[in-house]
């Protein structure tokens, strides 16, 4: 081993990648060491995985999924957003099953199993209070005896030793036994008298004794003998899933959220997992459950809230400020669904959402057509809103939405094409406002409308927030509806006519509506 007790700058050299079989570092001749340098050599090897990674990615996504779940059972976040990703490439992931399930998450591609699509089966290792010697002893005892018939049969074959209450009690809960008795309800209630009645055979075969039915199991199966419980009816939907998120952490066979994203019936509802990628204080909407909430007092006595919100593709957090907080505090309870509304934060690229209001999924989805809320698009990204005393931002021009049929009966009344209403107690009141027209085939959900337009003024911008007192505003109609949207107070400009003449030159049309005559209307 070599020690490096001091060094100096000699001159620049080239630097190779220098190869070498068994040791890292090296002595030469004049004493000086010598080290591989990972300028190509890194790279190339990551270059490789990233090419090995893609290759099985497209070419065997069930077998790459699976590994990758496995790979991360431990982090909940992440199996729950992979599950999310299994879903796009149609593959589905089945509950654990007693009979079937090995160690880890298992690959079952279509073309292997003979069915109509590839499915990932989960891994015992990953349920809860399932330890490692326990699915030793139920495998070994499934290898030996083949499938397990019943519950009795499994406490009958397998090493009870190993195999507790609590783990069998887990296993039932989450779905294992399912093909053998779907009553989850019926196997709990089971579970006491049957692990009794196994455990006394198993003393009953210690001591050399044998019973009527040991006699007699060629031709009845001794596992029938097993007591019963009598007949109850199953757990509800919510309380088996309730379990599934207990003991897997997160749903397998099903969701809450799951039928009212099938009936598509929440508008412009987007995920947590797209919500990540938006950008900070864009407007969307989520549709999640309720997983945890923290009421909190400020300094001034006001409660607010901080929330942890999930959805299928995964979790987040949520910030319900006091004045929200007043308006919405009866619908927080724990595992409420919600439709919220409000704006990304982002923080150290984590994203959180600011809670701008929220209504339960039953009053949405029954309001239907009645109460269609506008939709919550990028463009709404432009109207800087004051969602507590924590956002402040200046609003000059509310947003307008008028059916097409209204405004073509308006087309000859030029003062009436958009009712502008303006603050008066805004500190920054426009004194003109440009307004944009922008005639599209259908209202884009991004802001790639307005990137050329946001280059034009900041070129017209002086820089000085108290001399840009003309508003920006744009009027963008389809075949279906008319919106006039704000852009925010960065926009604003001081000459209106030179703007003007600027936008026209680059083929947009464009007027100036003077304030007074807004406000002598």
């Amino acid at each position: 081993m070599v020690k490096i007790v001091s060094r100096k700058k000699a001159k620049t050299e080239n630097v190779y990648d220098i190869g070498v079989a068994k040791d890292h570092n090296f002595v030469l001749a004049n004493g000086l060491v010598a080290s591989n340098c990972f300028n190509k050599s890194h790279s190339t090897a990551y270059a490789y995985v990233a090419y090995q990674t893609a290759y099985l990615k497209a070419n065997y996504p069930v077998e790459y999924m699976a590994a990758l779940i496995t790979a991360n059972s431990g982090d909940q976040d992440k199996v729950q957003k992979y599950i999310a990703n299994c879903q796009k490439f149609n593959i589905e992931v089945e509950p654990p099953n007693i009979n079937k399930s090995e160690v880890d998450f298992t690959p079952l591609p279509k073309v292997a199993t003979g069915e109509t699509k590839d499915k990932i089966l989960f891994g015992l290792s990953a349920v809860k209070n399932v330890g490692e010697g326990a699915i030793e002893a139920i495998l070994e005892a499934r290898k030996e005896g083949g499938n397990f018939k019943s519950l009795a049969d499994l406490c009958d074959r397998v090493n009870l030793n190993a195999l507790n209450s609590r783990t069998l009690e887990s296993l039932i809960k989450c779905g294992a036994f399912d093909q053998i008795e779907p009553n989850r309800h019926q196997l709990i209630k089971d579970l006491e008298g049957v692990m009794k009645w196994a455990q006394d055979r198993n003393k009953d075969r210690d001591m050399g004794q044998l019973n009527l039915f040991d006699v007699a199991e060629t031709t009845m199966p001794a596992f029938d003998s097993a007591p019963k419980h009598s007949r109850v009816d199953d757990f509800p939907t919510k309380e088996k899933l309730q379990y599934e998120k207990e003991i897997l952490g997160f749903y397998v066979s099903d969701h809450p959220l799951k039928y009212a994203q099938e009936q598509n019936e929440i508008q412009d509802a987007i995920s947590i997992a797209q919500m990540k990628e938006k950008k900070s204080k864009s407007a969307i909407k989520l549709l999640v459950m309720l997983a945890g909430i923290k009421h909190h007092l400020t300094k001034k006595g006001d409660r607010m809230a901080f929330l942890q919100v999930e959805d299928m593709t995964g979790q987040a957090d949520a910030v319900v400020f006091p004045k929200i907080y007043e308006e919405i505090k009866d619908l927080l309870t724990e595992n409420a669904l919600l439709v919220l509304t409000g704006k990304v934060d982002k923080k150290d690229d984590e994203s959180q959402l600011l809670v701008d209001s929220a209504e339960t999924i039953e009053k949405v989805m029954a309001d239907g057509v009645e109460q269609e809320e506008k939709p919550v698009t990028e463009l709404d990204n432009y109207q800087n809103e004051s969602t507590d005393e924590e956002i402040k931002v200046h609003q000059s021009i509310a947003e307008v939405e008028k059916p097409v049929e209204q405004l073509e009966s308006q087309k000859n009344s030029p003062k009436k094409e958009a009712e502008l209403l303006i603050n008066e107690n805004d500190s920054a009141k426009p004194r003109q406002i440009i307004i944009l027209q922008l005639p599209v085939h259908k209202i884009p959900e991004d802001d790639s409308l307005f990137e050329d337009i946001e280059a034009i003024l900041k070129e017209q911008s002086s820089g000085n927030e108290e001399k840009a007192k003309v508003a920006i505003g744009a009027l963008i109609s389809d075949e279906k509806q008319q919106k006039l949207v704000q852009f925010g107070r960065e926009f604003w400009v001081e000459d209106g006519e030179t703007t003007i003449n600027r936008l026209k030159d680059a083929k947009f049309e464009a007027k100036i509506l003077n304030c007074e005559t807004i406000d002598s209307r």
